[in-house]
């Protein structure tokens, strides 16, 4: 049988198994982050399976994220945090998303969105160390102060305060937390009294328990992948989604001495055979994993040889029996004795975050449960 071309195959039972694991072992609502594509998953089939293992509420980077999921037919409560200079929110507010708010534009940009209906939801995030978006502690009084009058007026209606941690290490997000709910009781001493509190994301909903507060942001852990050096996803309870696959192009049996794919950065040590796999850097696959990245064919491993092109890559698999049509397997489970995506990552210098949310649209998903 005939492998497909190339494929990613996204286990959806596995999302719901690792958002029901989280749950259980942080005890507080789970919001799925399907942002990126749900991490190149897919965000519709991701999110349904995500609510479906119990998260409660979903979260993007930006509003256009969530107006896609609600085209999807995703109805559950979703947060989109990260927005362009001067935008305006009304669609947001027609379409029921909830905003991250970072300044004092964005709060009265989402008050304008809430004149005429009901009032925009808003969490309100805090800036604690990251250096990125959030309120600046400079701005926090005057900001906390209008939203608490806004909420009053019926203009916006705060449903959460959070933050995000660096994890740079235990001590600093220790800090980070203290930050933030020093910003919580500011805001409570106004009369702000939110749904809900969210910093931790999955490394700290796992390993800083004080962190985990109303709610955690779990993304990668969605996803079954570790966001830990020491520790793997089956250590933590977790099943990766995907499995990168593709089927063996051509075969080519050459001599000792042939120079293969650009640069010739691979010469073959003796007579062997050179099997193509039709996924290159335009679907994801890094070429900076070129000579290292793993690859599993009839249930042996081989590494890349040579250069990841564009379009694909070449596997010097010696004198093994592989034919044109067989299945190369790049990453997926490894409790399956598959290559894992943070192999990849480490061969090409990254981490695994990156290797399945940059696989490319020309690769097609396909459900599995």
């Amino acid at each position: 049988m005939t492998a497909p071309f190339r494929e990613a195959t996204i286990d959806l039972a596995a999302i719901s198994d690792n958002t029901r694991q989280l749950r259980r072992l942080t005890g507080v609502e789970v919001i799925g982050v399907v942002k990126a594509d749900a991490y190149g998953h897919g965000a519709a089939s991701a999110a349904v399976a995500a609510l479906a293992g119990g998260a409660t509420r979903l979260g993007v980077a930006t509003v256009e994220e969530a107006l896609e999921l609600r085209r999807q037919g995703v109805n559950a409560r979703i947060l989109a945090w990260l927005h362009a200079p001067g935008r305006r929110f009304d669609d947001a507010a027609e379409a029921g998303v909830e905003l991250g708010i970072s300044s004092f534009e964005q709060l009265q940009a989402a008050a304008s969105a809430g004149s005429g209906r009901d009032p925009v939801g808003v969490h309100l995030k805090f800036e604690t160390g990251l250096s990125r978006n959030g309120i600046a502690p400079g701005e926090a009084e005057r900001v906390l102060a209008e939203a608490a009058r806004l909420e009053r007026i019926g203009r916006i209606r705060i449903v959460g305060l959070f933050s995000h941690l660096s994890n740079a290490s235990a001590d600093d997000d220790r800090a980070a937390l203290a930050a933030f709910l020093t910003s919580c009781a500011a805001a409570e001493s106004l009369g702000i009294h939110p749904e809900i509190r969210h910093i931790a994301a999955t490394a700290a909903a796992i390993d800083l328990p004080e962190a985990r507060l109303d709610a955690v942001r779990i993304g990668i852990g969605l996803y079954g992948l570790s966001p830990f050096d020491d520790r793997s996803p089956g250590d933590l309870g977790l099943r990766p989604a995907m499995t990168l696959r593709g089927a063996v192009a051509a075969v080519r049996r050459v001599p000792a001495g042939t120079g293969v794919s650009y640069g010739y950065d691979h010469r073959t040590d003796a007579e062997t055979t050179l099997a193509l796999i039709p996924l290159g850097y335009a679907d994801g696959v890094p070429r900076q994993a070129s000579g290292r990245g793993p690859v599993q064919i009839g249930g042996r491993r081989f590494t890349v040889a040579g250069r990841v092109a564009m379009d694909q890559f070449v596997v010097d698999v010696g004198d093994a029996p592989v034919a044109v049509g067989d299945e190369a397997v790049l990453f997926g489970d490894q409790t399956l004795g598959l290559p894992s995506a943070t192999e990849w990552a480490d061969a090409a210098g990254t981490i695994n975050y990156e290797i399945v949310t940059r696989i490319g649209s020309r690769v097609p998903r396909r459900s599995v449960s």
